[in-house]
């Protein structure tokens, strides 16, 4: 059993009869009833999504899942091509299957992504926590802000758009956080 306290960007579980792959955190929201949990999910039989508000203690059964280790091979449009560290197959994954991980790889990347299966079918990937991406276009940064309070939009050389403190200038690496998208801290240099 998986509570909503539990489930994580990735985690599969059984909602009123179908399976459901978690594809974004929408945020928590606290009121007279409870925590309530927003989760953008992928049904992973029919492929759509839609929003969801869980409460907070409700309970769910986990889909089986199975996991294999992928390198990304190279983007075509909107399409990703995997290559399977084993069998060296080529699979092919669809930009909206990716849910918000598409903006957290490039065929660059060093480190290990595997992709999750629903009864043979490849339904989405599995990244690590951080990952170190380059800032490629944000307002210059404010001499002096080192707080990190406030925050800015920045564009990644995947093309997603984040947010950072203001003290982050073009060019940049950071470490963002793949479960939310949120700014980590500035990349050490190695």
């Amino acid at each position: 059993m998986l509570t909503t306290n539990e489930i994580r960007v990735g985690s599969a579980f059984m909602f009123e009869g179908s399976p459901f792959i978690v594809q974004k955190m929408l945020g928590q929201k606290s009121g007279r009833q409870g925590m309530t949990t927003k989760l953008r999910v992928k049904n992973i039989v029919t492929g759509g999504t839609q929003d969801l508000g869980l409460d907070a203690g409700e309970k769910f059964d986990e889909v089986d899942l199975e996991q294999k280790n992928v390198k990304l091979s190279y983007i075509d449009g909107t399409t990703f091509h995997f290559m399977d560290q084993e069998s060296y197959d080529d699979v092919p994954l669809e930009k909206d299957d990716l849910g918000d991980n598409w903006g957290y790889i490039s065929p660059d990347d060093e480190y290990d992504i595997s992709i999750t299966y629903y009864e043979g079918k490849p339904v989405g990937v599995n990244l690590p926590v951080n990952v170190t991406r380059t800032i490629t276009y944000c307002e210059p940064g404010v001499k002096g802000d080192t707080s990190g309070k406030s925050l800015k939009p920045a564009t990644l050389d995947t093309g997603l758009e984040v947010k950072v403190p203001l003290f982050c200038n073009t060019d940049d690496k950071i470490v963002v956080d793949t479960r939310d998208g949120s700014f980590v801290e500035r990349a050490k240099d190695k």
